[in-house]
C-alpha cells in the first residue's frame, strides 16, 4: 500500500503523460498556455525522478478495493491507514485532514472519512486496489444539476442524452483554471445525489483512452470531447487549444421525480494508479494502468521552461512604481521573499496584524508540503492554490497589510481587481500543481509564523529565486480571466444545439 501510495502521488500514469503531451505539441509556441504547459511537462519529469509529490495538494485518497469473499477488510483497512500516515511523515503526502468542528489537521492524513475506502466482493482469487488522488481546488469544481434546467447561454437542458451533454459542457466552462486545467470528468447520470457523486468520481478510474461498452454514452464521451475545447479556456485558464484532455460518462437508475447529472473535475494532474494482490501473502501480482518494466518516456526532450528574455525581473518587497509598469500578459521572475497564505491566514489577518511586515510584500496562496529536518525546514512541494477562496478576504488584506503582489491560481473576483487598482497591487498566476518546480524555486525557508493552524495553513516564509508567474490581473483593471470566461461564453453559446 506504502509503494501504492507514493507512486500515484510522484509518478503520473502513462495515459495522462501522453494527453499532457499531445496538449503541449498542440498548443503554439510562445503563448501563455505553451508556457504553461512546458512548467507542467518538466514537473512532472522533476516528480517521477526525485519521487515528489506532483502537486503539494495530495487531495483526499480514494481507495477503490475488490477483494474475495472472506477477507478481513477491517484488517486491510488498518494497512492502509498506517501506510497513509507513513507516506504522510515522509512528504509524500501532506497532511490533509482537517477536523470539520475544531478545525485542528491531525498532521497524518488520518481522521473521520480519511481517507475513503471502498470495497466490494466478487468471485477472483485476487485483490485489486486503485488509488486516486483528487486535490481541493478540483474537488470545489465538482457540480450536479437537476434536470430539466435553463443554463446559462446553453439554453434549456431536458431529460435526455442532449441536455446531460450540454451539462457536461457548462460544467467545463464553469471551472474555467480553478480546477487546474486542462482536466477531465467524470460523469454519472442517474442515482441519487450521493450515489451520484461517487459513481461520477468512480468513472476517473476507467484509461483516458477505454471506450465505453454503452454505444449511447460512447456517442456522449466522443461528441463532448469533439467539442469542448473550441471553447478556449486553455491551460490554467489562460486561453488556448486543450480545456479537456478525458470525459468518462457512467448512468446509474434514478427515480421518476429525479434526473440528475453529477460531474467530477479532476486536474490534469490526474493521479490515479492500481495494484492487483495475492491475497494469500499481499505481494504485488501486476500494476494497473503502468507496467513497470517499460518507464516512462521523459515528457521534455530539452531543459523545460525556456525564457523568452522579455521577463520582468523583480525583487521582493515591491514599489507601487513597479506594480504599475506591469499589464495582463507579463512573464514576472520574482526573488526575494514571499509568504504563503491561504484561508485561515486570510481570516486570521482579517482581525490581526500580520505577523511580519507585508509592506510591498508577495503572499502566495499555497499550502506547501514542508518536512521538519530538526533546526530546518525542507520544501518539498510548493506550488499554487485556488485564489477564488481568498476572495471575501483579499481586498482588504491588501489595503490594511500594503501587499503589493498576491500570486495563486485560477483569478479572482470584482472586489480584488478593484482593490488592485486602488492600491497599485498585481495578481500573478502560477502554474497549478507544478508542486516540484516551485519547490526548486525556493532557496531556503527562513521561518513560519502561525504553525498552530497545520502546515498547509501556517504562514512559511520563503526566499525564492527567479520564481516565473504570469501577470493576470493588474492595477488598471484589466483582467485575462474576465476576458477568457467572457469569450468562451461566447463559444459555449454555439454548442447549444
Amino acid at each position: 500500500m506504502l509503494d501504492l501510495i507514493v507512486k500515484t502521488s510522484t509518478d503520473l500514469a502513462p495515459d495522462v503523460r501522453a494527453a499532457m503531451k499531445t496538449a503541449l505539441e498542440q498548443e503554439p509556441a510562445g503563448t501563455r498556455s505553451a508556457q504553461a504547459l512546458t512548467i507542467i511537462a518538466q514537473n512532472i519529469d522533476q516528480a517521477a525522478q526525485g519521487e515528489g509529490a506532483i502537486c503539494q495538494d495530495t487531495g483526499m485518497p480514494t481507495f477503490e478495493i475488490h477483494a474475495p469473499i472472506g477477507l478481513d477488510q477491517a484488517w486491510m483497512t488498518r494497512q492502509i491507514e498506517e501506510a497513509i500516515a507513513e507516506a504522510t511523515r515522509r512528504g509524500k503526502l501532506r497532511p490533509n485532514s482537517v477536523d470539520s468542528v475544531t478545525g485542528k489537521n491531525s498532521g497524518n492524513n488520518l481522521g473521520p472519512g480519511t481517507p475513503v475506502v471502498h470495497f466490494t466482493q466478487w468471485d477472483r482469487d485476487e485483490i485489486e486496489v486503485k488509488l486516486l488522488l483528487k486535490g481541493g481546488g478540483c474537488e470545489n469544481t465538482n457540480t450536479q444539476y437537476s434536470l430539466p434546467i435553463e443554463l446559462p447561454y446553453l439554453g434549456r437542458a431536458d431529460r435526455t442524452l442532449d441536455g446531460v451533454r450540454k451539462c457536461i459542457l457548462h460544467a467545463v466552462w464553469l471551472a474555467q483554471g480553478k480546477g487546474c486545467s486542462p482536466g477531465a470528468v467524470g460523469v454519472c447520470i442517474g442515482g441519487d445525489r450521493a450515489t451520484g457523486y461517487a459513481h461520477a468520481k468512480r468513472q476517473l478510474f476507467r484509461p483516458l483512452y477505454d471506450v465505453n461498452p454503452n454505444p449511447a454514452l460512447a456517442e456522449l464521451e466522443a461528441s463532448v470531447m469533439t467539442t469542448v475545447n473550441v471553447l478556449g479556456i486553455g491551460t490554467m485558464g489562460f486561453g488556448g487549444r486543450t480545456t479537456l484532455i478525458g470525459c468518462k460518462a457512467g448512468a446509474l437508475n434514478r427515480l421518476p421525480a429525479s434526473f440528475f447529472v453529477s460531474v467530477a473535475y479532476d486536474c490534469w494532474a490526474f493521479r490515479r494508479l492500481g495494484v492487483v494482490l495475492d491475497p494469500r501473502d499481499g505481494s504485488i501480482v501486476r500494476w494497473l494502468y503502468r507496467d513497470p518494466a517499460h518507464p516512462s518516456l521523459p515528457m521534455l526532450d530539452q531543459a523545460g521552461f525556456q525564457r523568452s528574455g522579455r521577463e520582468v525581473v523583480l525583487t521582493a518587497p515591491l514599489s507601487e512604481e513597479q506594480v504599475r509598469s506591469l499589464k495582463v500578459g507579463d512573464v514576472v521572475l520574482l526573488n526575494g521573499m514571499m509568504y504563503t497564505g491561504r484561508d485561515a491566514v486570510h481570516s486570521y489577518l482579517m482581525k490581526n496584524d500580520p505577523p511580519v511586515d507585508l509592506r510591498g510584500g508577495v503572499l502566495y496562496h499555497c499550502g506547501p508540503v514542508v518536512l521538519n529536518e530538526g533546526e530546518t525546514w525542507k520544501m518539498m512541494a510548493a506550488g499554487p492554490t485556488t485564489s477564488i477562496r481568498e476572495e471575501p478576504y483579499q481586498a482588504d488584506v491588501i489595503r490594511k497589510a500594503g501587499v503589493r503582489a498576491v500570486i495563486g491560481k485560477g483569478g479572482m473576483g470584482a472586489k480584488t481587481l478593484a482593490a488592485l487598482e486602488e492600491s497599485g497591487a498585481v495578481y500573478l498566476s502560477a502554474i497549478g500543481g507544478a508542486a516540484q518546480f516551485y519547490a526548486r524555486c525556493v532557496e531556503r525557508v527562513t521561518g513560519v509564523s502561525l504553525l498552530d493552524f497545520g502546515v498547509p495553513e501556517a504562514m512559511w516564509h520563503l526566499q525564492v529565486r527567479e520564481f516565473p508567474c504570469i501577470v493576470t490581473m493588474d492595477s488598471h483593471g484589466n483582467s485575462l480571466h474576465k476576458d477568457v470566461e467572457g469569450a468562451s461564453a461566447e463559444k459555449l453559446a454555439t454548442l447549444a444545439s
